[in-house]
């Protein structure tokens, strides 16, 4: 599990008390001006799948690097097992690494690419023979052995790659966009092996992706990053439902913002619209802040006159995306502000939802949740 610093620091290190096997503390890497990492801290606990999550840039693949020593931190402390590795060459860590790219022998056949390392550590033809033949078995390739790698799909190939990371029995793999450059089709299904793999041999893994589907769906804990920083840590839930910053709120999932002041407690006032929070708000009086909803957290059903934070909008735009509609809709009585709305395919029929109709909604109170105001936004 992991330890961040700042929000819920407290429970996640009690969460994570005589479990960690990988431990990055105060991690710092400059290049020259440009600071790529700033003061990283972090758990994982032994056998579980993290995701660090982020936009291009944001540091997640420099810090995987620093975990392998392919980068050297300039500051910073970093253990696995127990054991510090922060100035460790590559080969004196315990990992097992796939990149992006496959990066497999093309001059070597599937067995020998996977059974590379166990060559080089000079153990014997027999016990590599039947360690490949355990991997190959292990990711569904048994009988593609003697192929060469140019003989295999995209998704294949990254079989190969993973095998190879796991021959020599790593406690850690490293996962660097493993299935970036796979089709759609084929990357749901090799993250779902993927997952399944890994809590079969139940060894800690660590995968950077900028896909936050893929990390939704793979990661036991999600660690979004941005600009060289730690935003947030959690489970994909916490991550989704419970945001800490308007921008993990906006690039994990669709989120709707909308300016609006304090009016009480418990209230905020968008122009002529006030709507109720579930929560005392953590702002001062008369603050000006931002207020977030899910697309799919809009009511349009069994709405009744107590039902809070009833509004009327108009329709001004929906499109069909197969499972559901999204709706673009605009407040009437604030005719500037628009915000969208996910229906379903069923909804819609037996509503009638149609483009430039009027029609109820709710924002439910427990949906809403505040941010501080967006730099530069006016009052």
């Amino acid at each position: 599990m992991l330890q961040p610093t700042g929000r819920n620091a407290a429970t996640e290190r009690t969460r994570a008390a005589g479990e960690v096997h990988l431990r990055v503390r105060d991690l710092t890497k400059r290049y020259g001006p440009f600071t790529a990492l700033e003061d990283i801290s972090l758990g994982v606990a032994r056998g579980e799948l993290v995701c660090f999550l982020g936009p291009s840039g944001c540091g997640k693949t420099t810090l995987l690097r620093a975990i392998a020593g392919l980068e050297m931190q300039d500051q910073g402390v970093i253990e696995l097992a127990g054991r510090d590795v922060s100035r460790l060459p590559p080969a004196a860590r315990d990992f097992g690494i796939v990149f992006q790219s496959y990066a497999l022998f093309p001059n070597l056949t599937v067995a020998d690419n996977v059974g590379y390392g166990l060559v080089n550590r000079r153990k014997a033809r027999a016990e590599v023979r039947r360690r490949v033949g355990e991997l190959l078995a292990l990711v569904s390739l048994a009988d593609q052995g003697a192929k060469y790698p140019v003989q295999l799909s995209g998704g294949q190939q990254q079989r190969v790659a993973l095998a190879r990371a796991l021959a020599t029995s790593p406690s850690l793999l490293l996962l660097d966009e493993p299935l970036s450059a796979l089709d759609a089709r084929v990357r749901v299904r090799l993250r779902d092996e993927i997952k399944a793999l890994q809590r079969r041999l139940g060894i800690t893994t660590v995968m950077v992706t900028h896909d936050q589907e893929e990390a939704l769906a793979m990661a036991d804990r999600i660690v979004v990053m941005n600009r060289g920083r730690i935003e947030q840590i959690g489970t994909p839930s916490e991550i989704y439902s419970r945001p800490a910053s308007s921008f993990v709120a906006d690039f994990v999932g669709t989120m709707n913002f909308l300016e609006g002041d304090l009016s009480g407690p418990d209230r905020v006032r968008m122009g002529s619209v006030e709507l109720a929070l579930a929560q005392p708000a953590m702002f001062a009086g008369g603050a000006r802040v931002r207020i977030g909803f899910r697309p799919e957290e809009v009511r349009t059903r069994n709405l009744e006159a107590s039902t809070p934070n009833r509004i009327e909008v108009t329709v001004r735009w929906l499109d069909y995306l197969g499972a559901f509609c999204r709706a673009t809709l605009e407040l009437q009585a604030e005719p500037n502000l628009t915000f969208l709305a996910d229906f379903s395919t069923n909804a819609v029929r037996d509503l009638a939802i149609r483009e430039e109709q009027t029609l109820t909604v709710a924002l439910p109170p427990e949906a809403l949740r505040l941010f501080p105001a967006a730099s530069g936004s006016p009052g």
